[in-house]
């Protein structure tokens, strides 16, 4: 993960916006499930993900993909070739859960930001090519759509009712080990790091590796409570420390994704900070909730608005404010350009304030690109004969040389300079062999192409597509099953 990449010393500063003291209960009563009772009940709605980005190489430098997937082609046979091209690829792979039963997944935004394809595999080894519907790069969350139905969903539950010390569980691909399950306890709630935004984190001891970016965390009943984001580490690897986001959050970013294909993010101009029990003691406030008022921006809605650093903003055109998170969103619904009404405590007193917000700008991602092979020639290869000098260079006596590679070709791992020697047992020597082997396929059966890169083999499975119609989206806000 980006997220699930390393966060590094500089997060050690989050400490002091770690804003909930961690009032521990006692811990948690035994699990409803076992973790294997949840592995087996559980797993059909969970999903891989696996991303195709481009890398234009710069001097010797190479790729840093947060994780290549163990079972495509491009983990197995090398990074990108230097055969005077002018890209190569990286791959990465990531984890996520079913949201309905027609095709919606939830995923970590981050392993999406930059992706231009996507490939969601099921548990029963089914892969389909993937649209983004949007992402938020704030709270991590990104909703994706396949074209499929009946699908297992995940069940979802009630982040809000979670404690510190209850049982959690993830299921999801650390380091490509596809439907690996591991436990432990929630550590603390509502987690604000340094970078992350307003979104108040889950911390577990749940062991989070690279691979688990987008993974569910089930509580003891076996119903989802949080998407899997971040960890802390010095090494790349777990150390302890996992983050993830409540999935009362990320479920309501995403019905917001599937609306409106973004989020909206209104301007206050201030930098806000949650509420403990401590500080509302030291404000004299009975109630740890609201958003307290850290600085405000010169020129800014809040300058205008008339508010200062220590206001506790408590509630938002009369709707309470529960942590700053909360008011972003509600700010967000209100959008810019109309006046609002903030409650404040301020110096022992309630007090309000009218603010007429702005509107952030929207940062939104390139589309992921759809594999329509079924409507490219030759399942998107374009090929030429190999050479004389190829085949010397390489020790083989014939063979078909890649330029190009589009549609699933390219999802299933083939690249610009790999060369194909034989289409399931038929050596190929030209282009025509090729063509031949494939008018003989109809749609639906197999292809299994033996590739060459870097002097190594690799057998990559095609299946023979038929032009397809995508269905149009029916808008609307996920459901919990």
């Amino acid at each position: 993960m980006k997220h699930c990449r390393p966060l590094l010393a500089g997060l050690a500063a989050c400490a002091a916006l770690c804003l909930q003291a961690a009032h521990a209960e006692p811990l948690a009563r035994r699990p409803a499930l076992s973790a294997g009772a949840i592995v087996a009940s559980r797993s059909a709605g969970v999903v891989e993900i696996s991303t195709i980005r481009a890398w234009v190489p710069s001097g010797s430098e190479e790729p840093e993909p947060e994780f290549a997937p163990p079972d495509t082609f491009g983990d197995r046979l090398a990074r990108p070739q230097p055969i005077g091209l002018a890209r190569g690829e990286a791959r990465d792979l990531a984890s996520g859960f079913v949201l309905t039963a027609d095709g919606y997944i939830l995923s970590s935004a981050h392993v999406l930001w930059d992706a231009e394809e996507a490939q969601v595999r099921l548990q029963d080894g089914r892969h389909f090519p993937a649209r983004l519907v949007g992402l938020d790069r704030i709270t991590d969350v990104a909703l994706l759509k396949i074209e499929a139905a009946g699908l297992s969903p995940v069940t979802l539950g009630d982040s809000s009712k979670l404690a510190v010390g209850d049982w959690v569980a993830a299921i999801g691909s650390p380091f490509g080990f596809s439907g690996s399950v591991t436990a432990g306890i929630v550590s603390a709630k509502n987690r604000f790091l340094s970078g992350s935004g307003e979104t108040a984190f889950l911390q577990t001891d749940v062991a989070i590796n690279p691979g688990s970016s987008g993974s569910p965390l089930f509580n003891a009943d076996g119903e989802v409570i949080a998407l899997n984001s971040l960890i802390y580490s010095g090494s790349g690897g777990y150390m302890g420390v996992a983050f993830s986001v409540p999935i009362n959050l990320a479920v309501d970013i995403a019905g917001r994704l599937r609306a409106a294909g973004r989020i909206r993010r209104a301007y206050l101009g201030a930098r806000l900070q949650g509420m403990t029990a401590a500080l509302a003691q030291a404000f004299g406030v009975r109630d740890p909730t609201g958003a307290l008022v850290v600085q405000v921006t010169a020129g800014g809605p809040a300058v205008q608005a008339g508010l200062r650093r220590g206001d506790i903003i408590t509630a938002f055109n009369g709707a309470k404010v529960r942590d700053f998170s909360s008011l972003a969103l509600q700010m967000g619904d209100h959008g810019g350009g109309s006046p609002a009404t903030l409650e404040i405590w301020r110096q022992g007193r309630k007090t309000t304030a009218a603010v007429t917000l702005g509107e952030a700008p929207a940062v939104t991602p390139g589309p992921l690109a759809l594999p329509d092979a079924g409507d490219l020639p030759r399942l998107g290869l374009s090929l030429a004969e190999s050479g004389k000098d190829l085949q010397a260079q390489l020790g083989l006596d014939g063979g078909l040389l890649v330029r190009q590679a589009a549609g699933l070709s390219r999802s299933e791992g083939i690249q610009s300079g790999d060369v194909i020697v034989a289409a399931n047992d038929l050596r190929l020597d030209s282009v025509e062999d090729f063509d031949r082997v494939l008018s003989r396929l109809e749609p639906g059966a197999g292809l299994a192409l033996l590739v060459i890169r870097d002097r190594q083999a690799a057998y990559v499975a095609l299946r023979i597509p038929a032009p397809h119609r995508r269905a149009p989206d029916s808008g609307g806000a996920p459901q919990a099953p």
